[in-house]
């Protein structure tokens, strides 16, 4: 049996993230788990205001999968340091390979028009706006990532890069 890979995206909202997320977890026929589902589903089933529920449950859950030999695409902003360090403990404890992946938009004015037009694919999920996007705490990357910027691109362009750098 091949060693799982846990494939970590991170970035902004509206940057193209879920959208490359979800198509490399198509093509890799790999578990994918979206932090906006699960931290929307504690609200909505349990009442809970969420703050670190969503990612420690999602590491549980994403461990459970990854010691039964299963590949996983994990989709949140994943802003910070402490956020980061705990995706890829969760792979180490099970022995599988992990890859950092950041996707970004560096133009302003598209990633703006991005937020304006998007639609949201979770039940009950309030999407930010365009200010709280930009007002985001967001850490720079200390270490290897695999980064992609989506701006001035199609969603088929990014994702062929994403799987180049990818090695796939």
């Amino acid at each position: 049996m091949s060693i799982p890979t846990l494939y970590i995206f991170s970035g902004l909202p509206a940057s193209g993230k879920s959208t490359l997320a979800q198509l490399l977890s198509k093509h890799l026929r790999a578990m994918y788990i979206r932090i906006d589902t699960i931290e929307q589903g504690l609200r909505d089933l349990c009442s809970l205001k969420v703050e670190g529920e969503g990612y420690r449950l999602s590491y549980r859950i994403i461990q459970d999968n990854l010691k039964l030999g299963i590949s996983v695409v994990s989709d949140s902003c994943n802003p910070i340091k402490l956020t980061r360090d705990e995706w890829q403990e969760t792979a180490i404890r099970t022995g599988s390979h992990f890859i950092n992946i950041e996707i970004h938009c560096s133009d302003p004015v598209e990633h703006q028009q991005r937020a304006k037009t998007r639609s949201c694919s979770v039940n009950n999920l309030k999407l930010p706006d365009w200010k709280a996007i930009q007002n985001r705490h967001y850490e720079p990357w200390e270490r290897n990532v695999v980064r992609i910027d989506t701006a001035n691109k199609s969603i088929e362009q990014s994702f062929a890069e994403l799987i180049k750098k990818l090695g796939l």
